[in-house]
Protein backbone atom coordinates (compact mmCIF):
# COMPACT_ATOMS: atom_id res chain seq x y z
CA UNK A 1 0.00 0.00 0.00
CA UNK A 2 1.38 3.44 -1.06
CA UNK A 3 2.32 5.90 1.77
CA UNK A 4 -0.49 7.84 3.88
CA UNK A 5 -0.70 11.70 3.12
CA UNK A 6 -1.88 13.54 6.35
CA UNK A 7 -2.81 16.86 5.46
CA UNK A 8 -4.16 19.38 8.30
CA UNK A 9 -6.75 22.10 8.38
CA UNK A 10 -5.30 24.20 10.65
CA UNK A 11 -8.09 26.97 11.15
CA UNK A 12 -11.02 26.86 8.52
CA UNK A 13 -13.46 29.59 8.51
CA UNK A 14 -15.47 28.89 11.32
CA UNK A 15 -13.92 27.91 14.42
CA UNK A 16 -13.16 30.39 17.26
CA UNK A 17 -10.54 30.45 19.72
CA UNK A 18 -13.89 30.98 22.24
CA UNK A 19 -14.47 27.22 21.38
CA UNK A 20 -11.00 26.40 21.53
CA UNK A 21 -7.96 28.93 22.54
CA UNK A 22 -5.51 27.18 20.43
CA UNK A 23 -7.13 28.07 16.89
CA UNK A 24 -4.82 30.77 15.05
CA UNK A 25 -6.25 33.86 13.82
CA UNK A 26 -2.76 36.09 13.28
CA UNK A 27 0.10 35.43 10.66
CA UNK A 28 2.31 34.08 13.64
CA UNK A 29 -0.50 31.96 15.20
CA UNK A 30 -0.86 30.19 11.45
CA UNK A 31 2.70 29.69 10.50
CA UNK A 32 3.11 28.16 14.38
CA UNK A 33 0.14 25.82 13.75
CA UNK A 34 1.64 24.72 10.26
CA UNK A 35 5.14 24.29 11.70
CA UNK A 36 3.26 21.82 14.28
CA UNK A 37 1.87 20.25 11.94
CA UNK A 38 4.32 19.48 9.68
CA UNK A 39 6.65 18.57 12.35
CA UNK A 40 3.92 15.80 13.49
CA UNK A 41 3.65 14.35 9.54
CA UNK A 42 1.13 17.02 7.80
CA UNK A 43 2.89 17.03 4.34
CA UNK A 44 0.16 19.33 3.00
CA UNK A 45 -1.04 22.18 5.02
CA UNK A 46 -4.96 23.15 3.95
CA UNK A 47 -5.00 27.08 4.30
CA UNK A 48 -7.71 29.50 4.92
CA UNK A 49 -6.59 32.80 6.44
CA UNK A 50 -7.72 35.11 9.39
CA UNK A 51 -7.82 38.71 10.53
CA UNK A 52 -5.79 39.11 13.59
CA UNK A 53 -9.75 39.53 15.50
CA UNK A 54 -10.48 36.39 13.44
CA UNK A 55 -12.73 37.32 10.98
CA UNK A 56 -12.27 34.98 8.04
CA UNK A 57 -10.92 36.64 5.07
CA UNK A 58 -9.76 35.76 1.61
CA UNK A 59 -7.56 38.88 0.96
CA UNK A 60 -4.78 38.17 -1.52
CA UNK A 61 -2.53 40.06 0.56
CA UNK A 62 -3.30 37.81 4.05
CA UNK A 63 -2.95 34.71 2.04
CA UNK A 64 0.72 36.18 0.13
CA UNK A 65 1.85 37.11 3.73
CA UNK A 66 0.86 33.84 5.59
CA UNK A 67 2.01 31.42 2.48
CA UNK A 68 5.25 33.39 2.34
CA UNK A 69 5.68 33.13 6.41
CA UNK A 70 4.86 29.33 6.12
CA UNK A 71 7.23 28.73 3.28
CA UNK A 72 9.80 30.56 5.41
CA UNK A 73 9.79 27.87 7.66
CA UNK A 74 9.15 24.77 6.40
CA UNK A 75 10.24 25.13 2.31
CA UNK A 76 9.07 21.87 1.36
CA UNK A 77 5.65 21.67 2.88
CA UNK A 78 2.95 21.78 0.16
CA UNK A 79 0.05 24.61 0.79
CA UNK A 80 -3.10 23.77 0.23
CA UNK A 81 -5.13 27.43 0.10
CA UNK A 82 -9.13 27.47 0.24
CA UNK A 83 -10.99 28.54 -2.54
CA UNK A 84 -14.20 28.28 -0.49
CA UNK A 85 -13.72 31.03 1.79
CA UNK A 86 -16.44 31.50 4.13
CA UNK A 87 -20.62 31.81 3.48
CA UNK A 88 -21.38 34.31 1.42
CA UNK A 89 -18.29 35.36 -0.08
CA UNK A 90 -18.59 36.09 -4.23
CA UNK A 91 -17.15 33.93 -6.39
CA UNK A 92 -14.21 36.22 -7.56
CA UNK A 93 -13.20 37.41 -3.98
CA UNK A 94 -12.53 33.45 -2.87
CA UNK A 95 -10.35 32.78 -5.97
CA UNK A 96 -7.84 35.25 -4.94
CA UNK A 97 -6.14 32.62 -2.46
CA UNK A 98 -4.83 31.68 -5.90
CA UNK A 99 -3.53 34.74 -7.11
CA UNK A 100 -0.76 34.69 -4.87
CA UNK A 101 3.00 34.42 -5.90
CA UNK A 102 4.17 31.38 -6.14
CA UNK A 103 1.06 30.32 -8.01
CA UNK A 104 -0.58 27.76 -5.52
CA UNK A 105 0.56 23.91 -7.05
CA UNK A 106 -2.65 22.50 -4.65
CA UNK A 107 -5.93 24.01 -4.25
CA UNK A 108 -9.61 23.12 -3.19
CA UNK A 109 -12.35 23.37 -5.38
CA UNK A 110 -15.70 22.94 -4.21
CA UNK A 111 -17.92 20.86 -6.14
CA UNK A 112 -21.41 21.77 -4.44
CA UNK A 113 -23.89 23.56 -2.69
CA UNK A 114 -23.96 22.51 0.93
CA UNK A 115 -26.16 22.85 4.19
CA UNK A 116 -24.26 23.54 7.08
CA UNK A 117 -27.01 23.96 9.49
CA UNK A 118 -29.48 26.09 10.62
CA UNK A 119 -29.99 28.68 7.93
CA UNK A 120 -26.14 28.31 6.46
CA UNK A 121 -26.32 27.58 3.03
CA UNK A 122 -22.56 27.67 1.29
CA UNK A 123 -23.65 27.91 -2.10
CA UNK A 124 -21.86 26.69 -5.37
CA UNK A 125 -23.47 26.26 -8.29
CA UNK A 126 -22.44 24.78 -11.73
CA UNK A 127 -21.18 27.57 -13.33
CA UNK A 128 -18.98 28.74 -10.23
CA UNK A 129 -17.41 25.01 -10.42
CA UNK A 130 -17.06 25.05 -14.34
CA UNK A 131 -15.59 28.29 -13.86
CA UNK A 132 -13.47 27.71 -10.60
CA UNK A 133 -12.11 24.72 -12.68
CA UNK A 134 -10.93 26.35 -15.42
CA UNK A 135 -9.14 28.85 -13.96
CA UNK A 136 -7.43 26.84 -11.86
CA UNK A 137 -6.51 24.42 -14.90
CA UNK A 138 -5.08 27.27 -16.73
CA UNK A 139 -3.28 28.34 -13.89
CA UNK A 140 -1.52 25.56 -13.51
CA UNK A 141 -3.09 24.55 -9.77
CA UNK A 142 -4.18 20.70 -8.80
CA UNK A 143 -7.56 20.85 -7.58
CA UNK A 144 -8.60 18.53 -4.74
CA UNK A 145 -12.22 17.78 -5.69
CA UNK A 146 -14.30 18.55 -2.58
CA UNK A 147 -17.05 16.31 -2.10
CA UNK A 148 -20.07 16.54 0.90
CA UNK A 149 -21.87 14.16 -0.49
CA UNK A 150 -22.48 11.85 -3.78
CA UNK A 151 -23.71 14.43 -5.85
CA UNK A 152 -20.85 16.72 -5.86
CA UNK A 153 -18.78 13.46 -7.06
CA UNK A 154 -21.17 13.32 -10.06
CA UNK A 155 -20.80 17.42 -10.74
CA UNK A 156 -17.30 16.68 -10.57
CA UNK A 157 -17.48 14.06 -13.36
CA UNK A 158 -19.30 16.86 -15.30
CA UNK A 159 -16.24 18.84 -15.25
CA UNK A 160 -14.12 16.55 -16.29
CA UNK A 161 -16.23 15.09 -19.22
CA UNK A 162 -15.87 19.01 -19.99
CA UNK A 163 -12.60 18.59 -20.49
CA UNK A 164 -12.04 21.56 -17.52
CA UNK A 165 -10.07 18.64 -14.87
CA UNK A 166 -7.05 17.01 -15.46
CA UNK A 167 -6.56 12.78 -14.82
CA UNK A 168 -5.61 11.85 -12.82
CA UNK A 169 -8.18 13.49 -10.19
CA UNK A 170 -8.02 13.57 -6.14
CA UNK A 171 -11.06 14.05 -4.31
CA UNK A 172 -11.34 15.19 -0.65
CA UNK A 173 -14.81 12.85 0.66
CA UNK A 174 -16.05 15.58 4.02
CA UNK A 175 -18.38 13.46 5.45
CA UNK A 176 -20.63 14.26 8.90
CA UNK A 177 -22.02 17.69 7.61
CA UNK A 178 -24.21 16.70 4.19
CA UNK A 179 -23.75 12.93 4.06
CA UNK A 180 -23.21 10.71 7.25
CA UNK A 181 -19.65 8.96 7.88
CA UNK A 182 -19.74 5.79 7.72
CA UNK A 183 -17.48 3.73 6.43
CA UNK A 184 -20.50 2.72 3.83
CA UNK A 185 -20.76 5.97 3.11
CA UNK A 186 -17.18 6.48 2.40
CA UNK A 187 -16.79 3.37 0.45
CA UNK A 188 -19.66 4.71 -1.69
CA UNK A 189 -17.95 7.51 -2.47
CA UNK A 190 -14.84 5.56 -2.85
CA UNK A 191 -16.50 3.43 -5.34
CA UNK A 192 -17.88 6.48 -7.28
CA UNK A 193 -14.89 7.85 -8.76
CA UNK A 194 -12.21 7.33 -12.01
CA UNK A 195 -9.97 3.98 -11.18
CA UNK A 196 -6.58 5.87 -10.71
CA UNK A 197 -8.02 8.52 -8.95
CA UNK A 198 -6.56 9.52 -5.33
CA UNK A 199 -8.14 10.43 -2.34
CA UNK A 200 -8.78 11.91 1.19
CA UNK A 201 -11.39 10.87 3.97
CA UNK A 202 -12.24 13.60 6.45
CA UNK A 203 -14.42 13.06 9.35
CA UNK A 204 -16.48 16.31 11.08
CA UNK A 205 -16.29 16.35 14.95
CA UNK A 206 -16.53 13.18 16.37
CA UNK A 207 -16.31 11.51 13.55
CA UNK A 208 -12.96 12.96 12.54
CA UNK A 209 -10.63 9.79 13.97
CA UNK A 210 -13.26 7.12 12.80
CA UNK A 211 -12.76 8.20 9.11
CA UNK A 212 -9.11 8.70 9.26
CA UNK A 213 -9.13 4.95 10.50
CA UNK A 214 -11.59 3.80 7.44
CA UNK A 215 -9.13 5.78 5.25
CA UNK A 216 -5.65 4.32 6.20
CA UNK A 217 -6.90 0.88 6.04
CA UNK A 218 -9.03 1.08 2.74
CA UNK A 219 -5.78 2.57 1.21
CA UNK A 220 -6.83 6.57 0.79
CA UNK A 221 -5.19 9.69 2.15
CA UNK A 222 -6.17 11.91 5.76
CA UNK A 223 -7.31 15.10 6.39
CA UNK A 224 -7.51 16.70 10.23
CA UNK A 225 -7.17 19.59 11.77
CA UNK A 226 -8.99 22.31 13.47
CA UNK A 227 -11.54 23.19 10.88
CA UNK A 228 -13.12 20.10 10.92
CA UNK A 229 -12.75 18.94 14.41
CA UNK A 230 -11.46 20.66 18.15
CA UNK A 231 -10.75 17.71 20.35
CA UNK A 232 -7.72 15.12 20.55
CA UNK A 233 -10.39 12.61 22.58
CA UNK A 234 -13.98 13.20 23.45
CA UNK A 235 -14.04 16.16 25.96
CA UNK A 236 -10.50 17.01 25.62
CA UNK A 237 -9.25 19.92 23.47
CA UNK A 238 -6.30 19.72 21.48
CA UNK A 239 -3.72 21.74 22.46
CA UNK A 240 -2.28 22.26 18.48
CA UNK A 241 -2.99 20.99 15.22
CA UNK A 242 0.01 18.91 15.92
CA UNK A 243 -1.92 16.75 18.26
CA UNK A 244 -4.80 16.06 16.07
CA UNK A 245 -1.69 15.04 12.96
CA UNK A 246 0.17 12.82 15.88
CA UNK A 247 -2.69 10.72 16.46
CA UNK A 248 -3.59 10.39 12.79
CA UNK A 249 -0.18 9.52 12.70
CA UNK A 250 -0.27 6.98 15.17
CA UNK A 251 -3.59 5.28 14.02
CA UNK A 252 -1.07 5.20 10.60
CA UNK A 253 1.84 3.20 12.41
CA UNK A 254 -0.63 0.96 14.19
CA UNK A 255 -2.24 -0.05 10.81
CA UNK A 256 1.26 -0.56 9.16
CA UNK A 257 0.72 2.54 6.72
CA UNK A 258 4.34 4.94 6.73
CA UNK A 259 4.05 8.37 6.60
CA UNK A 260 4.55 10.13 3.16
CA UNK A 261 7.32 13.26 3.23
CA UNK A 262 6.03 16.23 1.04
CA UNK A 263 7.97 15.54 -1.77
CA UNK A 264 6.38 11.40 -1.78
CA UNK A 265 2.90 12.87 -1.46
CA UNK A 266 3.41 15.39 -4.70
CA UNK A 267 4.52 12.09 -6.53
CA UNK A 268 1.54 10.32 -5.45
CA UNK A 269 -0.72 13.11 -6.16
CA UNK A 270 1.01 14.17 -9.22
CA UNK A 271 1.69 17.42 -8.28
CA UNK A 272 4.45 19.22 -10.05
CA UNK A 273 6.30 21.11 -8.07
CA UNK A 274 6.74 25.24 -8.65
Amino acid sequence: MEKLIIAAAICGAEVTKEQNPAVPYTVEEIVREAKDSYDAGASVIHLHVREDDGTPTQSKDRFQECVSAILRERPDAIIQPSTGGAVGMTDLERLQSTEITPVPEFATLDCGTCNFGGDEIFVNTDNTIFNFAKIMQERGIKPELECFDKGMIDIAMKAYKKGLLDAPLHFDFVLGVQMTATVRDLSFCVDSIPPGSTWTGCGIGRYEFDMAAASIIMGGHVRVGFEDNLFVEKGVLAKSNGDLVAKAAGIAKMLGREIASPAEAREILSIKPR
